[in-house]
């Protein structure tokens, strides 16, 4: 079966390369504005279910990965800055806390309409930051502004960093690639065959 990524992200095609298989890689159609009363979880996996479901037409026959995070801290969900100084004013507040990501994903078989969905939990502790390494961080890492709370661990990002807690490194980064890998085992697709 064809393996697509619902997802133009750079560095999720570039995790789910690692496993070696043929996939493309497609723009998602999907509203990724919370619903009212949704938690960070139910926002993270409704979003990554949709965006895998949302190509289903487009590949009739094909396993569909979608993903997504949310980022929370203190019963709030922080989402991409979007501009500069909404960017600061996010490092600013989550300097020294532990923020929790939840890494959603969706493998949608849109052969048999099987889903199977997991979640990430990643905690990350950030530095005390002054206003001023928030400022030089985000003029050097400008590809932060479209990152969950600006956190883009996979950059310059790793200097914000003083902990990170997951059982696996890549769901940070927006795929939980170990299970991943035992989803695509339950379609029949082995990534050590």
């Amino acid at each position: 079966m064809q393996i697509v990524l619902a997802s133009t992200s750079r560095y999720r095609q570039e995790i789910i390369a690692r496993l070696g298989l043929p996939f493309s890689a497609e723009p998602p159609v999907c509203d990724e504005t919370p619903l009212t009363g949704e938690t960070a979880l139910e926002t993270a996996v409704r979003l990554a279910r949709t965006k895998a479901q949302s190509l289903a037409d487009k590949h009739p026959d094909a396993l569909i990965i979608g993903s997504d995070q949310v980022a929370l801290l203190d019963g709030r969900q922080i989402g991409k800055p979007g501009s500069y100084e909404n960017g600061v004013e996010m490092l600013k507040w989550m300097s020294g806390r532990t923020v929790v990501f939840h890494s959603a994903l969706a493998l949608y078989n849109s052969h048999s309409g099987k889903l199977r969905e997991c979640v990430g939990i990643t905690k990350v502790t950030l530095r005390q930051l002054t206003e001023a390494q928030i400022r030089n961080y985000l003029t050097r890492e400008p590809d932060a502004l479209f990152c969950a709370g600006s956190a883009k661990s996979e950059g310059l990002g790793g200097a914000l960093l003083e902990k990170v807690e997951s059982d696996d490194p890549n769901a940070l980064i927006g795929v939980p690639l170990f299970q991943l890998i035992s989803m695509l085992a339950g379609e029949g697709v082995e990534v050590l065959r």
